[in-house]
This record gives structure tokens, sequence and C-alpha cells, in this order.
């Protein structure tokens, strides 16, 4: 199917990029891997089409705060081979090899996946998970938005029509915290039909759990965490007792949507199944070189 007309710009500075946001409707290009399918399907039909491809000052991978900020031309291969990302934000390190195929991860950049908010997707579930803070920019000023304001809905976000996400940061990754992202897709490189991201922080003095995180991704309309699943961790020991208790709540809990891919059953089923997994696969990542 072909694109539906469209202004194409493409603005030299930030600035410049907001201005035409501001008076604009209009879509931001990155990479494309999203946008460009949205609209060849005329799903997505803006007026306007703002590349930000020459705002190179949005193409960085930072320390801040001893944590990890990522510029929005930052893209997923590079995030992938970067050993700042690898140590101080694991989780997106390990949602990485998860993300389409080498040649998609090659073009698609994080900011772009996360503002487009497939709640399949890897990145919105580990930006929940990790406690992420996303930087909004227009004509108007700046404004930081927590992880768990940002995602509002299927392809929805808090973003405003005329905000650029210009970076995404990543916390300080706590000693003696293990992470993971697990799966059940039909091909490599397909949207999960369903995934958790997982971490765990275990005390290493009494081996006994501190704090676990939940998502699921291909859950719902959001990224989806499950409470109670990680309260019952909190207090115990890193086990399979204490896994299975997790994926009971998990399985009991979790409210799928059912599609072609599965059923409702089938995605709380495999759901525990994850937790179990995703939990054993974090901890095993504690201490692990990097």
């Amino acid at each position: 199917m072909k694109m539906p007309k469209f202004a194409y710009h493409r603005p030299d500075t930030v600035d410049e990029a907001l201005e035409l946001l501001d008076r604009h409707d209009a879509k931001v290009l990155a990479g494309g891997q999203s946008l460009v399918a949205l609209m060849s399907m005329r799903i997505g039909q803006p007026e306007h089409l703002i590349d930000i491809g020459n705002l190179h000052d949005l193409h960085f991978i930072k320390k801040r705060q001893s944590g990890v900020a990522i510029g929005a031309l930052v893209r997923h291969a590079e995030a992938e081979s970067s050993p700042l990302v690898t140590e101080r934000a694991p989780m997106v390190a390990a949602a990485m090899p998860h993300v389409g195929h080498q040649a998609i991860r090659n073009r698609g950049t994080i900011c772009g996946s996360l503002a487009h908010a497939d709640p399949a997707a890897e990145l919105p579930a580990v930006a929940v998970a990790t406690g992420a803070r996303f930087v909004a920019r227009s004509v108007n000023g700046e404004r930081v938005i927590e992880a768990n304001d940002f995602f509002e809905g299927y392809l929805e976000t808090a973003l405003e029509p005329n905000e650029l996400l210009t970076e995404v940061r990543f916390p300080a990754w706590p000693e003696g915290a293990g992470a993971s992202v697990t799966e059940l897709s039909r091909r490599h490189g397909d949207f999960a039909i369903i995934g958790l991201a997982a971490k765990v922080l275990v005390d290493p003095e009494s081996d006994l759990v501190n704090e676990a995180a939940l998502v699921f991704f291909g859950a719902g309309s959001l990224p989806v965490r499950i409470a109670d699943a990680e309260t019952s961790l909190v207090g115990q020991p890193a086990s399979p007792d204490s896994f299975a208790t997790a994926a009971a709540i998990v399985a009991d809990q979790l409210d799928p949507t059912a599609d072609n891919h599965g059923t409702a059953a089938y995605r709380k089923h495999t759901a525990g199944v994850l937790t179990k997994r995703g939990l054993a696969e974090a901890v095993a990542t504690i201490g692990a070189p990097a």
C-alpha cells in the first residue's frame, strides 16, 4: 500500500525541530522501523513528517548520576554493543537480542521504540521495570516523565503533540541486582506473544531477595506489573520454591488479551513459566562479568 501524502522536514537543530512540532500536525522520524510501516498501512497519516536524523546533539550515550542516558538518535545496535549500557543498564542490553532482526536494530532507535509504545515490545516493559525517566522538550521548555506515567495505552504515551523525546535516563544499577528479558514469540524477531522483564536484588549477606520487578509485555495495552508476585519474593531466598510461588500469583492475576496468536489462558500459563525462567536467569547474572 502507498503512503498518504505528507510534507517532509529535516531540521538541522533541536530548536528548529521543536518549532516545526509546535506549528504542525506532525510525527517524528528517527529510525522509521515502526512509523514507516504504520504510514504504509495508513494506520498513521500525519500531515507532516519531521526527520531528526541531522540532530547530532541527540546522538549520545552518557553517564548521568551513576546511571546512563541514551539520546534520541542512538540505534538499538549501538546500545547492544555499548559497554556503558551493559554495565549501567544491563536489562536494556539483555533486551536487545530480542528486538527484531539485526537490520532492524541497525536502524531503529531506543527512544523511537519507547515513544512508539507498542505493548508487545520489550523496551517499554524494561523502562517500567528499571524506573527509567523520559526527557521531553518543546518550545515551552523541558520536563521529565517517570516510566510509570509515560505509557498511557496502545501506542499512546504522555508526550504532548508538540513534544520531542530527547533522551531516556536509566538509573544506577544496584549492586547485587540481576536482570533478564525472556519471551515467547512465533519466530525469533517477531513481537512477543508474551514476555517478561525481570529484575531481582539479592542481599549478599543473607541471600534473601530485597527487591523484585516483574513487568510483562504482550499482555495488554500497556506493560503489566504484577505487584503481589514481586512482594511475595521479598524476604525469601532466591530459590525455585519462591520463584514457583511468584509464578502461581502471576498465572492467577495476569489478565492478558486474546488474539489469533494465543488465548488468554495460554498467555497466563506461559507467563507463569516465564516467571520461573526469568527469575532464575536474572539471579544467574548477579556478579557475572559484563
